[in-house]
Order: C-alpha cells, then structure tokens, then sequence
C-alpha cells in the first residue's frame, strides 16, 4: 500500500505514540533467546525515529518499559534495562547529530544511579534541538502517572500554590509527565493484542488507534507510512458532528 505514496498528500500525524510488542515471541520464532529479540528490536527503535522524522512527524513516543514488566524474570529485567542504559547512551551523540531533542518519562525513584545520571545527561544536552521530539517511556505506567499527578495537585492545593476551584483538565495535563506536548493522533501496537496496556490513558483520551500483527523487530518503515495512511482515512469528529 505505502511504496507508490506521495506523502506530500496526506496529512502526516503531528505525534505518534507507540507500543513496542513481540521482541520475545519474534525471538522466539527464530529459536533465538528473549535477550536476542529484544536487542534487535532496539536497533528497529533507533531506524523509527528517523524514518519518523523523514515521514515529517514531530513527535515520537515509544512504550519501552512498563511499571508491570517488573513481574518479569529479574534476569530477563536485569538485560533490559542494561540494554536501555547502553541505548540512551548511544542516543546522546546520535541525537545530536540528528537534531533530535529526547525526553524520558515513567517513575524514576528506583532506577540505578546510573541509569538516571545517562537521562539527566541525555535530556540536557538534547534539550535545546528544534527536530523531532523522542519520548522514550520507561518504568512508565498510566495509572501511576495520573496517581503521582493527582498527588502534586493535591501537595500545591495544601501549600497554598493551588486553588482547588481552579484545577481543570489543562491543570491536570500539566502535571502529567508528557507536560507541554500534544497529545498523540496516532497510536501503533504492533504484535497483535488490541488493548493499551496502561499506556497513556489520559492522553489517548481522541487518538486514532492501529493495531498491526507485524512483531516489532519485523517493523518497516511502510509499515509507519501503513499507519499513516490508515490515519488518513479516518474521520476525526473529537465527539462533534461533521
């Protein structure tokens, strides 16, 4: 569907949001282990973002590592966040060069100093880039974003910053950790399963959902222009009537 596409006619999604699913069962397949799909699937991740930011869209997030996958073996979670910490780190010079500005968010009260000394490095000396915004969602989990929000609120309203008859749904959305970006028009999952996994509830509150079989190691970049054109067939009413 996508190889004979002029993109200069579609309307290309400003933020795409999306769940990264199947590293271990695409391993698998290939009677390979679980740590080797997830390796692959981390260099798929590093080729999206610039397709992503080829295709014109300006924000990019990807579901890496929820609040729920610490249930894992810790051997299995032990790989992933070493595989993380090793890719953030290469992310600092590519997205440099890249113009590529990049944010983390999910709780950070129980990761290594390490890990959160390589985001504070890669967030800062990313910052100031106008290209594509790359939100990576690490030990990120809705609910326990919108619990950790409503706590702020709560704190600011007792000390006094806050007025309680004041709190709307732009106050909330401020407080959130995707603070100051838009909200995703577009959310992939790939892998198969059709729900959304505690991934940004509040925030996909309008967005157009797409749900592919494709594993994520297996993903292309036709499969992102896929989406898009999907995208571009639906009709956004926002709950009005067109």
């Amino acid at each position: 569907m996508s190889e004979n596409i002029d993109l200069s006619t579609l309307n290309i999604p400003e933020h795409v949001a999306i769940i990264l699913d199947g590293n271990g069962r695409w391993a698998k397949n290939k009677h390979m282990p679980r740590t080797y799909g997830h390796t692959v699937g981390s260099k798929v991740v590093e080729r999206t973002v610039e397709d992503a930011s080829d295709i014109g869209i300006k924000y990019l997030t990807v579901y890496v590592f929820s609040t729920e996958n610490w249930k894992r073996s810790q051997d299995e979670v032990s790989m992933l966040f070493s595989l993380i910490e090793r890719y953030l780190r290469s992310l600092i010079k590519k997205s440099k060069k890249n113009n590529v500005r990049c944010r983390v968010i999910g709780r950070r009260d129980n990761m290594s100093s390490s890990m959160l000394q390589v985001i504070e490095k890669l967030e800062e000396e990313t910052k100031d880039n106008t290209g594509l915004t790359f939100t990576l969602a690490i030990n990120y989990g809705g609910r326990d974003e919108i619990t950790r929000a409503v706590q702020g609120i709560a704190q600011d309203v007792k000390d006094g910053k806050l007025n309680a008859e004041d709190i709307t749904e732009s106050t909330i959305s401020d407080y959130l950790d995707t603070s100051g970006m838009p909200d995703p028009d577009l959310l992939i999952r790939t892998g198969g399963d059709e729900r959304l996994s505690n991934y940004l509830p509040w925030q996909l509150t309008y967005t157009e959902f797409y749900f592919i079989p494709v594993l994520w190691p297996a993903f292309t970049k036709n499969d992102l222009i896929d989406a898009v054109i999907k995208y571009n067939g639906r009709d956004r009413r926002f709950g009005g009537v067109k």
